[in-house]
């Protein structure tokens, strides 16, 4: 097992009412899992995947990642958790305008104690996995979008992720682009056994998983 949520709760309080985000979410992930999570806008999708991912907190319940309880660990701890384990893709890539494409796919690897060698190699693998060797030195700015997620996933698995998180992967790409991205995350799942959670609006795209989660109003109605 790789993660497992218990009895979650997410909440903001509005006019004296709890408004709820996340209502009694129960999970378990295990590892080489390729999860689609799918459901309405507003339905707790990306909360979800961003408590998943250590970057949301939540009200009640328990999460366990690695058999690390979450929910009681210090803030610091949690973020090595996240660092050591975990590569988000995002729909809008979350590129450093200001950072050559090899700068952005090395910036994970500088948490890490990687000599510059090393960091020096596993970029230069990265860029040749997935052909943009050529654009290495270019800024985002320079790139197509489906360069740019290239980049946001050649930077989520440069450090060896066990745990891939994918927020709407190929929402700003076109239909050829997205092909690719997801082929790419087949691949890692099935060749590498890397576990993948990716929420989506396309059908087609959560075909690509092994199991589809439905969310509405922050309740898991199918899993």
């Amino acid at each position: 097992m790789l993660l497992q949520i218990k009895d979650v709760f997410k909440w903001v309080n509005s006019g004296g009412n709890r408004v709820f985000i996340l209502n009694d979410i129960e999970l378990t992930i295990n590892e080489g899992d390729f999860i689609s999570i799918m459901g309405p806008s507003g339905s707790g999708k990306t909360t979800l995947l961003n408590v998943i991912g250590m970057l949301d907190d939540f009200n009640e319940g328990e999460y366990t990642f690695l058999d690390e309880p979450v929910h009681t660990l210090k803030e610091k701890h949690r973020a090595n958790l996240y660092k050591e384990y975990i590569g988000f893709v995002f729909q809008s890539y979350h590129l450093i305008d200001e950072l050559t494409v090899y700068e952005n796919i090395e910036t994970p690897l500088l948490y890490k104690k990687h000599s510059r060698s090393e960091r020096k190699a596993l970029v230069a693998d990265m860029l040749d996995r997935f052909n943009i060797v050529g654009k290495k030195d270019l800024f985002p700015s320079q790139l197509s979008g489906g360069q740019q997620q290239l980049v946001g996933i050649a930077r989520a698995l440069v450090a060896s992720p066990k745990l891939i998180l994918a927020d709407e992967p190929t929402g700003n790409l076109n239909s050829k682009q997205g092909t690719e991205i997801m082929e790419v995350f087949k691949t890692l799942n099935e060749e590498e056994g890397v576990t993948i959670i990716q929420v989506t609006h396309s059908e087609q795209n959560a075909a690509y998983g092994s199991r589809i989660i439905n969310l509405l109003d922050g309740r898991i109605i199918s899993n």
